[in-house]
């Protein structure tokens, strides 16, 4: 007798309860956090955050990173300017390692539960089919690391897109975390280190600059790294043409 497969064994409700919570949480926060998590909010409180950091580093890094995952794990507003406030209370080193590390966890908290809802579902419908989707899929398979890679470097794929599609075509668990850690690293870079300057900026009156992740000097070297994520699907797709 065959056995049914683990995302056929679980009552339903229980395998979309996780994404459920998630797409309800994302969109209160759209309505209700959109002015809290805001560079308004860091310029008020700023000094408070820095006596707080100066007097329990630890618990400020702690509380740091759970804030920040939450913020990534259910879509909340306010990713950009948490990454400048890491910059802004530890600095570029530990603030970019807190930085990534936060935001890695919290998409692959959102990963997991659309993996365990949707995307076991969509997955297993995409590989009994015989149509275009499957195809694509298995392409897909084939160069998922550099398609991962891909779309963390581009800068205009939205992060939570980044994080829902890989899991509802399937993608390996252990390519997802690694592509997101590395691949966010660049831009991670760029927001901590306007993190670092913020004070000055808040004391000459004037808002952070997130622009500058699109100066060329930036914005090159990102796009160099993308097309060197592109060039095995480039080569893989030469060659599968010479063999026909």
């Amino acid at each position: 007798m065959t056995q049914p497969a683990p995302h056929e064994r679980r009552p339903a409700w229980r395998r979309h309860l996780p994404l459920a919570v998630i797409v309800v949480v994302a969109i209160v926060g759209a309505f209700t956090l959109s002015d809290w998590l805001s560079f308004e909010t860091l310029r008020e409180n700023r000094q408070a955050l820095l006596d707080f950091r100066d007097a329990h580093y630890l618990w400020m890094a702690v509380i740091f990173i759970a804030i920040y995952i939450a913020i990534v794990a259910f879509s909340l507003p306010g990713a950009s300017v948490t990454s400048v406030t890491g910059g802004f209370l530890f600095g570029l080193v530990t603030g970019s390692v807190l930085n990534v590390a936060s935001a890695t966890v919290g998409a692959t908290a959102i990963f997991l539960a659309a993996r365990a809802g949707l995307g076991e579902t969509l997955a297993a419908r995409i590989d009994a089919s015989e149509g275009r989707m499957r195809q694509i899929k298995q392409r897909l398979n084939e160069n998922e690391v550099s398609v991962l890679f891909l779309i963390r470097l581009v800068p205009v794929v939205p992060f939570f897109v980044a994080n829902l599609l890989p899991a509802l075509v399937g993608v390996k668990f252990r390519n997802f975390v690694l592509t997101t850690a590395l691949g966010i690293v660049p831009g991670t870079v760029v927001y901590t280190w306007i993190g670092v300057g913020v004070g000055e900026v808040f004391d000459r009156g004037g808002t952070p600059d997130l622009s500058l992740l699109w100066e060329p000097q930036v914005i090159g070297p990102v796009l160099g790294l993308a097309a060197l994520a592109a060039l095995p699907i480039l080569v893989r797709a030469v060659r599968g043409r010479k063999e026909i």
